[in-house]
């Protein structure tokens, strides 16, 4: 497995070699080039022009090629690495410090006089805030809501759902929705999820943890997790308010920016479903189908209303020749202009928590019938970050869980067998972690009490 590892890294090296001879100077008419890894949201060729305009010394070239961690690593180890880079997780953030490649900006933002604790969502600081230190500012900030479909609530005579619920409420009013035709198959859900991307959501709201509070080991089997996972198999199975994968696989379309892998927002728009879990940066998509009426509402809560937060940073490459120049972006990004232009975009909510307060937030003109901004801002106050392991890789944690919420999702395997195999697996990979490194092996062992 090394040695299949070792020979991969060689091979990202020569391709990042190649990829660099073939990038543009570091030097354009005199300005500087800041090369930004990111995803491919047509909205981040609207962010880079103001930056260009309030810093008329630099430019910003667009990478959305090279955005996965390994690319980045080897890239920036290799010295062909991207200026800046988004960093999607806690588990992100993580690997990069380790590899030596996030640079370390608490003292220079200080200068600067940014302060992350005190302008930002305290839920995306694990995206960008690694043991105390500042490696970044948030990009945008997200919560998951209900997306509902306005035109499947009239027809049925029934009023549009607002303010705080209960998951019990949820389940009664989907019902409600789901419709078949004269054969039986189900036509239209009450309900589409992206089990990939909202389990967690339901694991905090039962009051269950990825993790003991010292990460040194996985408790997604706990009573409260398996609880949290076992609703999310009963919406599909116990109360047929969600469609199962094979259903889900029949109904799928295209994709594009946007789009889970399941095609959750694609299905919701192609009004699939009378109801959908997903974050405002859904907007993206559907404004560019005015037909489609949709409002949004907070998502349920099961004991007390807890919101899964997330989002992204941006990092700055240590390696990068332009380091200095790069603090520029991570000033942009403390600005009114980014955060209103992020509000704006709706690619989530921006990063600094005091403009989704403003009138122009709330209501703003240019979209009359987006009237539920509200509900953003209510939701991220309540959001809880993802808290990571420091002795596990996140994205192999998470890959593990997957496995075994397909089996979930299949009705192929029962929620306590599931998460109990998810669990082993994980702690077998933090003990092979804590194996190879005698920094992590010694941190385990203090945290434990040996």
């Amino acid at each position: 497995m090394r040695l299949f590892f070792a020979v991969l890294f060689l091979i990202l090296i020569v391709a990042s070699v190649f990829a660099w001879r073939l990038e543009p100077a570091a030097v354009r008419n005199g300005k500087t080039v800041l090369t930004w890894t990111t995803d491919d949201n047509p909205n981040r060729r609207a962010q880079i022009a103001p930056f260009e305009k309030a810093y008329p010394s630099d430019v910003v070239n667009l990478d959305p090629n090279n955005a996965e961690v390994e690319k980045v690593i080897v890239q920036s180890l290799a010295g062909v690495g991207p200026d800046i880079f988004d960093c999607y997780s806690p588990y992100q953030l993580t690997s990069y410090v380790r590899a030596g490649v996030a640079w370390d900006v608490t003292d220079e933002l200080e200068k600067h006089g940014v302060d992350v604790r005190k302008l930002t969502w305290p839920a995306v600081w694990p995206d960008c805030i690694y043991e105390g230190r500042v490696y970044g500012f948030p990009a945008n900030a997200a919560v998951d809501g209900i997306w509902f479909n306005k035109a499947f609530f009239d027809q049925a005579g029934i009023p549009y759902p607002r303010g705080s619920w209960t998951w019990d409420q949820f389940v009664t009013l989907a019902q409600k929705l789901v419709r078949h035709d004269a054969s039986g198959k189900v036509t239209r859900y009450g309900m589409l999820l992206d089990w990939h991307m909202t389990w967690p959501q339901f694991v905090l709201q039962w009051g269950g943890h990825l993790y003991t509070p010292d990460g040194t080991g996985c408790t997604i089997d706990s009573p409260e997790a398996i609880a949290g996972i076992q609703f999310m198999q009963d919406m599909v199975y116990k109360y047929h308010i969600a469609p199962d994968a094979i259903e889900e696989a029949a109904m799928s379309g295209g994709g594009g920016w946007g789009s889970s892998g399941t095609g959750v927002i694609t299905l919701f728009e192609g009004r699939r479903s009378a109801m959908a879990l997903g974050g405002r940066y859904w907007l993206c998509a559907m404004r560019t189908l005015p037909e489609l009426r949709v409002g949004a509402t907070e998502c349920p809560y099961h004991d007390v209303p807890i919101f899964r937060g997330y989002g992204k940073a941006t990092l700055i490459n240590r390696n990068s020749p332009h380091r200095l120049e790069a603090l520029h972006w991570l000033e942009y990004e403390a600005t009114p202009e980014y955060s209103e232009l992020i509000n704006e975009q709706a690619d989530g909510v921006g990063p600094v928590m005091k403009y989704t307060e403003t009138k122009k937030f709330l209501n703003n003109p240019k979209y009359p019938d987006e009237t539920y901004n509200a509900v953003w801002a209510k939701m991220q106050k309540l959001a809880v970050g993802d808290t990571p392991s420091p002795y596990v890789n996140g994205e192999t944690a998470d890959r593990l869980i997957w496995n075994q919420l397909d089996l979930i999702k299949a009705n192929l395997k029962s929620v306590p067998d599931a998460m109990h195999d998810a669990a082993q697996q994980i702690n077998a990979e933090i003990q092979e972690t804590i194996s190879e490194s005698p920094e992590l092996r010694k941190r385990y062992d203090q945290a434990v009490g040996k």
